[in-house]
C-alpha cells in the first residue's frame, strides 16, 4: 500500500506530481474555488484515494454527483477522451473502478435514515438550529436541565415540546432556582419547534441512533466505505444541514480516544459548503469549531472544509487546513481582488510563478495545491493538474441507488423507528395520576361532606319527636331565662350599681 494519495502533476509548465502523504492527512485540509473550477472531481478524488488505503470517508452530496463513487467510470463517458489524455499527461495509468460506498439521508429517501436524539443535540446545537436569543436559550438550558435532574429522557421533538410544557407551568418555582422563565421565551421557542417540524426537522430527531461505528467501516477487501449523505434536498434547510454536521463532527470528538499521530487517518470527514457552518454564527458556536478543529486530529481524525472562497473560513480555523487545494478564484470586484491577495498570501511562495496570478488564470480540472511535507512543513505551492476519478462522474440512477442500499451492511438497522419510553410519555403519565388523584380527592370530599350532613340530620331528629310550636317555645324560654341571668349578674356587679344608682338619682332628683 502506498503512504501517499496521488493528486496530479503536469507537464510543461506545471510543479512536481502532488502527493498526499497519508501520515499527514488527519492535519485537515481545504478545498476551496468558484462554481464550476472542479471542486467535485477534486473531493472524489481524494474520497477513491482515502477508500482505497482503507481509511472510511464521510462526505455531504450538494448536487446528486458524488454517488457515482459507487460504479466505475466508463469509456463511453463524454468525457473520457479528455481524461484519458489528462492521465497520459501526468503519467497515470487510468483504470476505472467503483468504490464501496453507503447512503445516507436525513429523510430516509435516498439513504439508510440518519438520526440523533434531542439530548445528544445539547442546548447549544439546538439553539443555533432554532435561531434562538439569548433569553430562549437560557430556558432552553434550564429544560435540559430538569431533564437530567428528574430523569426525564429527551428523544425527539414531542419529548422536548412536551417537557417546555411542563417547565411553563412550573414557571414560578424554576425562576426562583434558575432564572426568570418566561412564557413569552417558552411560547417562542415551541413556534421554533414547530417551523422545525415543519421542514422536516422532526425525521433527524428519534431512534435508533446513528451509531459512529457504522461510519468507520472498511469492506471485505479492506478498502475503506465511503458514507454519501444525501444533501441535495437538505439545502432548503441549510441552518439543519449545519448543525447536523457539525453534531457528526462533536460527535466524533467526544467519542473517539485518543490515537496521536496515526499512520493513516481513522476517518476523514469532509464539510461542503462550509460557509454555511460560520453564517451568522454566535462566536460561543464558532469556538466550539475551533475547539474540535484544532483537538480532533489527535483522535485520527482529517476534517476538510470545502467552499467557494477561503475567506468563508475563519482565520482561526483556516490556520489550521496544512493541505490545501486552491481552484481559480474570479477577481471583478474590488473586494474579489483582496480576498484573492489574502488567499494567495497563506501558501508557502514558489519563485517560478505568482500565487496570486495563478490561482486567477488556473482552468478547470487545475488547482494551485500545496501540501504537508516532512514534519508537517507546508510544501512550495505548485500548480496541478488534477488527476481524473476512476470512478463514475455521473450521479447513479435510481436503481443502481436501491441496489447499493440493500447489499448495504446496515440495510435494514435503521428504517424502523423505535418510540420508547421517554419524556413526553413519562410527563402524560404524571398528568393522567395526577388527574386520577384530584378526583378521588373530590370525591373523598364529597363523601365526608353527605357523611356530614347526613350525621346533623340524624343528631336533630333522634329521640322523641316534638312539634314546631313546642320546640319554639322551649327555644324561646331557654332564650328568655339566658337573658334573665345574664341581666341579674350584671346588676349585681360594679355596671349594674352604677346603672342603679344613675336611675334611682335621676328619680330622686326629679322629685
Amino acid at each position: 500500500m502506498s503512504d501517499g494519495i496521488f493528486i496530479g502533476g503536469g507537464g510543461e509548465g506545471y510543479g512536481t506530481p502532488q502527493t498526499l502523504k497519508l501520515g499527514y492527512a488527519n492535519r485537515h485540509g481545504l478545498i476551496a474555488g468558484a462554481t464550476g473550477t472542479g471542486k467535485t472531481v477534486t473531493l472524489q478524488i481524494l474520497a477513491e484515494g482515502f477508500s482505497a488505503a482503507g481509511v472510511p470517508v464521510f462526505l455531504s452530496d450538494i448536487k446528486g454527483d458524488l454517488s457515482g463513487l459507487a460504479a466505475p467510470g466508463s469509456e463511453n463517458f463524454k468525457l473520457h477522451g479528455a481524461f484519458t489524455e489528462r492521465a497520459r499527461t501526468i503519467g497515470l495509468s487510468l483504470e476505472y473502478a467503483g468504490f464501496p460506498v453507503t447512503f445516507w439521508d436525513l429523510f430516509g429517501e435516498q439513504g439508510h435514515p440518519v438520526r440523533t436524539t434531542v439530548a445528544e443535540m445539547g442546548p447549544l446545537l439546538l439553539s443555533r438550529l432554532l435561531e434562538l436569543s439569548e433569553a430562549q436559550e437560557g430556558v432552553l438550558n434550564i429544560a435540559f436541565r430538569v431533564s437530567d435532574e428528574q430523569g426525564l429522557p429527551l428523544l425527539d421533538l414531542k419529548d422536548l415540546q412536551a417537557l417546555l410544557v411542563w417547565v411553563g407551568e412550573n414557571r414560578g418555582d424554576l425562576s426562583l432556582r434558575y432564572g426568570n422563565v418566561s412564557t413569552a421565551s417558552i411560547g417562542a421557542i415551541q413556534r421554533r419547534l414547530l417551523v422545525l417540524e415543519n421542514q422536516g426537522g422532526a425525521l433527524l430527531f428519534g431512534e435508533p441512533a446513528l451509531d459512529l461505528a457504522d461510519l468507520m467501516q472498511c469492506d471485505a477487501d479492506g478498502r475503506g466505505r465511503i458514507s454519501v449523505l444525501a444533501a441535495d434536498r437538505l439545502m432548503g434547510s441549510p441552518r439543519l444541514y449545519a448543525t447536523f454536521l457539525l453534531w457528526l463532527l462533536s460527535e466524533l470528538f467526544e467519542e473517539l480516544p485518543e490515537v496521536g499521530d496515526p499512520d493513516k487517518p481513522k476517518l476523514v470527514f469532509f464539510f461542503d459548503e462550509a460557509h454555511l457552518l460560520f453564517d451568522d454564527a454566535p462566536k460561543a458556536l464558532v469556538d466550539k469549531v475551533e475547539q474540535v478543529a484544532r483537538l480532533i486530529r489527535s483522535k485520527g481524525v482529517g476534517v476538510y472544509f470545502c467552499s467557494q472562497n477561503p475567506a468563508d473560513i475563519p482565520e482561526d480555523i483556516l490556520g489550521q487546513l496544512g493541505n490545501r487545494f486552491q481552484h481559480a478564484l474570479r477577481a471583478f470586484t474590488a473586494k474579489d481582488r483582496k480576498e484573492l491577495r489574502m488567499a494567495a498570501e497563506t501558501y508557502r511562495d514558489n519563485p517560478r510563478f505568482s500565487t496570486e496570478d495563478a490561482i486567477r488564470e488556473v482552468g478547470v480540472g487545475e488547482a494551485v495545491t500545496s501540501m504537508l511535507e516532512k514534519k508537517g512543513v507546508p510544501g512550495v505551492v505548485e500548480r496541478t493538474l488534477i488527476r481524473p476519478p476512476s470512478s463514475q462522474l455521473d450521479p447513479l440512477d435510481a436503481a443502481a441507488r436501491a441496489a447499493v442500499m440493500a447489499a448495504s451492511p446496515v440495510a435494514g438497522k435503521y428504517e424502523a423507528t423505535l418510540d420508547r419510553l421517554s419524556a413526553h410519555e413519562m410527563l402524560a403519565q404524571r398528568a393522567e395520576d395526577a388527574a386520577r388523584a384530584a378526583q378521588e380527592a373530590e370525591r373523598a370530599e364529597e363523601e365526608a361532606s353527605a357523611a356530614e350532613r347526613d350525621y346533623k340530620a340524624g343528631r336533630r331528629y333522634s329521640g322523641t319527636r316534638v312539634s314546631r310550636s313546642s320546640s319554639r317555645s322551649s327555644r324561646d324560654d331557654s332564650l328568655g331565662s339566658a337573658l334573665s341571668e345574664a341581666v341579674i349578674k350584671e346588676l349585681k356587679g360594679t355596671t349594674g350599681r352604677r346603672i342603679v344608682r344613675g336611675i334611682l338619682g335621676g328619680l330622686f332628683k326629679g322629685r
